[in-house]
């Protein structure tokens, strides 16, 4: 039986970027973002993902990347219309143009995994039965959006995940942005909401915000700054950052993860695309983040 640090299990997207008058197509969703996040920190990682099989090309970065892939083919594939209508590029319009087939527990390839990472991007994606599912089997690493995003008018709109004091309880890494968690738990303020959030029974919640990246663990809040040179790579900041954090905590404490994944983070975001650094550039900018004070 083959052995996995994670199986990251969502929907690789055909996607498109209106920005500034000029549409930009791109290959997305969080299974993609985070798992070369994960391979680069050197992670054995199998990505489990669902799409129109005439989309199968999709997958040929990961495939180049050596990510091992489990694609299963389903009616469509996801697709997501991202619009941004001014310089901020943490407010956009999200639109789902279409949606592929839901994941169940008979998708789920029969390894060893140490983590179960539900990359989901909209409700539907990731069904509360997998989580039910998955418990048993390893540590499981939720991302919030896919219980909270939901597309009924075209425009994606969040809603609040009904049975999330069932599952929390089960999920050991819970990842939410600072409008997800604000949406489940009715604060603004970031640490109240990991607070809240860990209390309902996630073992380490992270949130990330446009500033930075902070994980709760119900002793301490550890947090890391981003500090990118620019922000052309934007898109998949969220992603990412729990994809490389998931991957350094295999080995490593708290602290150091947040660390880690901060300092890969930004430097995915100067770079449109996956994260295409390496070891070494990580670890240099945490090096350069220690000894400005950060």
């Amino acid at each position: 039986m083959d052995k996995y640090d994670i199986v990251s299990i969502g929907h690789i997207t055909r996607d498109t970027l209106h920005y500034r008058g000029d549409v930009t197509g791109f290959t997305g969703g969080a299974a993609y973002f985070s798992s070369f996040a994960a391979k680069r920190s050197n992670a054995k990682i199998v990505v489990v993902t669902k799409l129109a099989k005439e989309d199968f090309g999709l997958l040929d970065d990961l495939r180049k990347e050596a990510i091992d892939l489990i694609a299963i083919p389903s009616r469509q594939t996801t697709s997501i219309e991202n619009v941004f209508e001014t310089d901020d590029l943490d407010k956009r319009k999200v639109r789902l143009i279409s949606q592929a087939d839901p994941f169940a527990p008979a998708d789920i390839p029969q390894v060893k995994a140490r983590i179960y990472h539900l990359g989901g991007l909209f409700l539907g994606e990731i069904p509360n039965a997998l989580i039910e599912y998955l418990h048993p089997k390893g540590k499981i690493a939720l991302d919030m959006q896919a219980m909270l995003r939901s597309s009924e008018n075209v425009e994606m709109e969040f809603k609040d995940w009904a049975e999330k004091e069932q599952y929390i309880p089960m999920v050991t890494y819970l990842k939410a942005d600072s409008l997800e968690s604000e949406v489940t738990t009715g604060t603004t303020d970031r640490e109240k909401a990991a607070t809240l959030l860990h209390g309902w029974g996630a073992k380490e919640v992270m949130i990330t915000h446009s500033s930075e990246v902070i994980v709760y663990n119900g002793k301490k809040m550890f947090r890391a700054p981003f500090n990118p040179r620019d922000l052309s790579g934007r898109t998949g900041r969220g992603d990412t950052c729990f994809g490389a954090y998931l991957s350094w905590r295999l080995s490593h404490g708290i602290e150091e993860s947040v660390k880690f994944a901060a300092a890969l983070t930004s430097i995915k975001m100067e770079k449109f695309g996956p994260f295409s650094g390496t070891l070494k550039e990580v670890l240099e900018r945490m090096k350069t983040l220690q000894e400005s004070g950060v």
